[in-house]
């Protein structure tokens, strides 16, 4: 039980501190206006980075906690696409956002703004799927549904993005100009960091649990009708 509780617990401290290091630059730095990726083209790049690598590695170490558990498979859905929002945060970080003021990397922003898709696309998606095959379980329910909720929340969050870019593309205008782009990024990082901080929170429920009680309740990930019964008859 050690394992998969210090995963779950290191996992979410490392949200948690990826939030407080982001909040500061915030707090210090600003304005909010500018997208968060400005922050990887000045002085502040080493604390960018190292809050990003804390959230795609804590985000990772999460998902090992769950996968140890039997609440979910690495080869699942939901594992699949929490996989790729790491990915896609590793290709922020390796990969900084264009530098207009200091003459353009045009290769390095695109794959850049790559991976910040992938992220921001793949997270609700993978929220989603961890959760939807325990909505019904009698002991993993309520987990199930707050991180649903997370999830849907954090879809929601990412329309306006998805507004502006059609808009720019039946416009003349430039998609990042449509909303004041800084607002709108702070608001969906942290919906998407909340829920990863809410399926964080499930994990580290999901370790304090005798193993064999785990076990019995996620046998069967894919099918959570027989599950539950399964985890009744066992409890």
């Amino acid at each position: 039980m050690l394992i998969p509780r210090l995963a779950a617990t290191g996992g979410s401290l490392a949200v948690v501190a990826t939030v407080a290091m982001v909040g500061l630059l915030d707090l210090t730095v600003g304005p909010l206006r500018r997208t968060i990726s400005e922050y990887a083209l000045g002085d502040y790049r080493p604390v960018f980075d190292v809050a990003v690598l804390l959230l795609a590695v804590g985000s990772l170490a999460i998902l090992a906690a769950l996968v140890h558990k039997g609440l979910t498979k690495w080869r699942s859905g939901g594992s699949i696409a929490l996989i790729l929002w790491s990915v896609g945060l590793l290709l922020v970080v390796a990969f900084p956002k264009t530098n207009w003021a200091m003459g353009t990397n045009a290769l390095s922003g695109s794959i850049h703004r790559f991976g910040s898709m992938i992220a921001f696309v793949s997270l609700p998606i993978a929220v989603i799927l961890l959760a939807r095959p325990w909505l019904k379980d009698h002991v993993w329910g309520r987990h199930a549904k707050v991180t649903l909720a997370s999830g849907v929340l954090s879809a929601v969050a990412f329309m306006p993005i998805l507004y502006a870019i059609a808009m720019g593309a039946a416009s003349d205008v430039r998609w990042w100009r449509v909303f004041p782009l800084g607002y709108i990024e702070r608001i969906l990082l942290a919906a998407e960091v909340g829920a990863v901080l809410v399926v964080g929170l499930w994990a580290i429920a999901a370790s304090r649990v005798a193993p064999w009680r785990v076990g019995e309740t996620s046998r069967i990930t894919s099918a959570p009708s027989t599950t539950s019964s399964t985890t009744r008859t066992r409890s």
